[in-house]
Formats: structure tokens, sequence, C-alpha cells
């Protein structure tokens, strides 16, 4: 007699599965919270969803996000910004915050145990590099932390590195799998350009562009590859803002220092005027460049083409109240980002900027093998976790600040028209989100553990 054929727990049939590779239509089942079979005839299923229609995506993974956990929750919390993340696609981020910093291995499995049952979606946690803690760092890797922040300016109440912290850093780094992320921009000029124009009484928000320069970025960018080239640690560099940076990542390869690049959905869509109409609701940091359509279809050609390594959203949110309260100075840097990203790079594979199969390299695939993560997640082959999100290519929708998720209530995208939305997001085969409801509870989401853990 032969074996009966498994029963799995779910499948989603007659939809197209996009990977990097390529996109094929196909039937994928889930057996035990993980991908049992990838089939083109259908298989026995407890439940089956028909993804006709549809695209069938491996869960996103946002790699840079600040839920400030604990923290401030009146800016964010891992409930409300994980269940924004899986109405949004996302069923992993990697967090880390800088009002509570995570600086030692101690540090890191307390707020592990913290985050056990505020989660709705998997998460990673990330480290801080502090320059006079820095023989923490490997206890850190080993606790399973997914990235090193290093900050190269004093931001967020951090302390940046000098050079000789980061190549101490990056030589701790060397012998682990754990990447080094740096967020880029150099204390002595971002210092100077704060001393004069404070000197001259300026309040304007045309500071943040002035205060934050393209120089700045440049020049940190350009010293972390000097290290780079003589270090083999695994580096990052956050948020690239520009053509500028951009160029400097460029020069950094062709000369052997293998920086990875990421940038985040503000670089491709907004422009460096904004700030002088929307004032703190453009303050992040490096602040957006773009001068006009032309240089953010350059930075859309470079995520196309692999100049830009991965897309996360450094969703760092603050309230309508919380950015009217205070000068332009004093007001929180960051932007809500995590209920729109998915879609803003769908509408660039619907206005044919990249196509399907890229949008689930960088958003998905090539954030969970920088950081350790690949092929549990970011991948839809056999024995992968089974984070899906099924996704409307067709679904025109427009952006409102009362639909967002994220505590902020606003976004910087709003009135924008985008096409292309998930419809369902499951973490380990369960559906945590359909349409526009998030059916799992705090506590669903489960702790990754990086390269080094």
């Amino acid at each position: 007699m032969s074996a009966s054929r498994p029963i799995f727990d779910l499948g989603i049939e007659n939809g197209t599965l996009v990977r990097p590779s390529g996109r094929f239509p196909a039937h994928v089942y889930v057996g035990g919270g993980r991908i049992g079979a990838v089939a083109a005839e259908p298989l026995p299923a407890a439940e089956t969803v028909d993804a006709r229609g549809l695209l069938v995506m491996p869960g996103m993974v946002d790699a840079h996000v600040h839920f400030m956990d604990p923290g401030d929750a009146s800016r964010e919390d891992f409930p409300t910004g994980s269940a924004a993340a899986a109405r949004a696609g996302v069923t992993t981020v990697i967090e880390h915050t800088h009002a509570r910093p995570v600086r030692s291995e101690a540090e890191l499995e307390a707020k592990r145990a913290y985050l056990e049952d505020r989660s709705v979606v998997d998460f990673g946690l990330a480290a801080h590099a502090w320059p006079d803690l820095l023989d923490a760092v490997d206890g850190v890797a080993r606790a399973g932390a997914a990235f090193i922040k290093a900050f190269t300016c004093t931001t967020h109440g951090v302390p940046g590195l000098r050079a000789a912290d980061l190549r101490t850093l990056m030589t701790r780094l060397a012998d682990t799998p754990v990447p080094c992320l740096v967020h880029a921009e150099d204390e002595s000029l971002t210092e100077q350009a704060e001393r004069r124009m404070r000197a001259a009484g300026r309040e304007d928000a045309g500071v943040i562009p002035e205060w934050r320069s393209r120089e700045a970025e440049e020049v940190a960018i350009a010293t972390v590859a000097q290290l780079a080239r003589r270090i083999p640690a695994r580096v990052v560099i956050a948020h690239v803002s520009g053509l500028g940076a951009l160029a400097e990542i460029v020069r950094a390869l062709e000369s052997a220092a293998p920086l990875v690049a990421e940038t985040c959905p503000q670089y491709l869509c907004l422009l460096e005027s904004e700030v002088l109409e929307h004032a703190a609701f453009r303050k992040f940091t490096p602040p957006a460049r773009a001068s006009g359509s032309d240089e953010l279809d350059r930075m859309w050609d470079a995520v196309a083409s692999g100049g830009i390594d991965y897309v996360a959203t450094d969703h760092a949110p603050s309230t309508r109240e919380q950015k009217r309260d205070g000068s332009i100075w004093d007001v929180h840097f960051g932007l809500p980002g995590i209920d729109t990203t998915l879609s803003v790079l769908l509408e660039g594979a619907h206005a044919g900027r990249l196509t399907y199969e890229r949008v689930t390299e960088v958003y998905s695939q090539r954030p969970a093998q920088v950081y350790g993560l690949y092929p549990r997640k970011g991948s839809l082959e056999v024995g992968a976790d089974a984070d899906l999100v099924v996704v409307d290519p067709t679904q025109s929708w427009t952006v409102r600040d009362e639909d967002i998720k994220s505590r902020a209530g606003w976004s910087p995208l709003a009135g924008r028209t985008l096409v292309g939305r998930a419809v369902r997001t499951y973490v380990r085969g369960r559906l945590v989100a359909e349409g526009d409801k998030v059916m799992a509870p705090a506590g669903n989401g489960r702790f990754v553990a990086g390269a080094g853990g």
C-alpha cells in the first residue's frame, strides 16, 4: 500500500509566485509554519486561498525600523508598529531604539524578553556601538544582534564614533558574521554648520539641508571606505540619500572596499525643497537631496540596477503634535514609513522603474541575506518560514493620514496615489493581516537571531 499524500495546513493557489530569479504560476503549500511545497498542480490542504490574478511574494524584511519600545510610546511602540508592518506586507523587522539603546549582551537579552508578547510580526534586534563600550560587541553579537549600529556623528543622543573608534569596532567585527550599519555624517562638518547657523539666529527650515549637508555624508562614507579596504568587516552604509553619496559608494567598490548600500523610500519620493514648505515634517537625516524628478529617476535606476543593495524604511515616527512642539533644531528627526514602503516599490514596478522580481530582492531576500536571516526569511523555497504576502498589483489607492496605522497618524506621502498593495500577509503560515484589518495579536511575532547568535 502506498503512503498517503501529505495534507498541508494551507494552500495559496493559482497565484503568480515572484522570486528574484523570476515569476511563474504555481501553488504554494504550508505545513508546520514552513513552506512545504511549491507545485504546478493542486495538493491536498486543510485550507485554500484563491490567489488568481494576484502576486505571491516572500514576506518583506524591513531591516531598519525604530519602534521606540521600550521607550517613548507616544511616538511608536511594538504592538502598533508591528501591526502597521503586518498590514503593509512586512513579516520581519529589525529594530533598534535610540532612546533606550542596546549596548551589551544583558541589555539585548532584557529587550528580547520584554518584547516576547509585543510584536505581531517576527523581529530581530540590533545593538548600538558606544565609544567606551566597544569591548561589549562580541557578547552582543553572540546574543543574536542582527547588526551593530555605529554613528559617525552624535545624533538622537547617541555619541558619534571617531575614525579610531570605527577602526576598533570594525576590527572586532571582522571575526564575526555580524555587520556594522553605519550612519555616515561627519561630525566636524555638522558641528561647524550648526554653530554657524545658531550664531546667525537661524530658525528657518532651510537649516536642515545646510546642517546635515551632502558634504558631511560624503566625507563620512569616504572615511568608512578607507577603513573597509583594510579591515574585513561587513559594513553597510545606512540611508544613502542621493547621487553624491551613491558616487562615494561606487568609488569605494571600485577600490576594493566592499560596502553594502541601503536606501529608503524618502530618497526615492521626496525633494530637498519640500522642507521649506513642510519644515519639521521633512526633518530627517540625512535629508532629502533630490532637486527634481531627474535625480529621483537616477536613484530609482540605482535601486533597479543593483547600485543600491536593499531598501528599508528607517521608520522613525513622531506625531503631528510632536513635530510642532519646538524649534526646527529641537523637534525629533524622522518620518513614518512602514505603512507605505512596499506600495512605493510596487508603484515603481507598475510604472516600469524596476521589476516585481527586483522588489522581492531589495525588500525581502537581500536584507535577509545581509543580516543573517536567509534562507529562513526572505525566501519562497521549500523549508523557509511560510512568511508570505499576497499582492494585488493593480489596486490603486490614495495614501490618507487617517489610514496610517503607525502612531504617527500621518504620512509624508499623503495625497499620493499608488498602484499595488498587500492584501493578505502571513507569518509562519498564520494570517496576520487581510485588507486593512490586522488579524493576529501582539505576541504572535518571534525573535529571530542574527548570524552571530
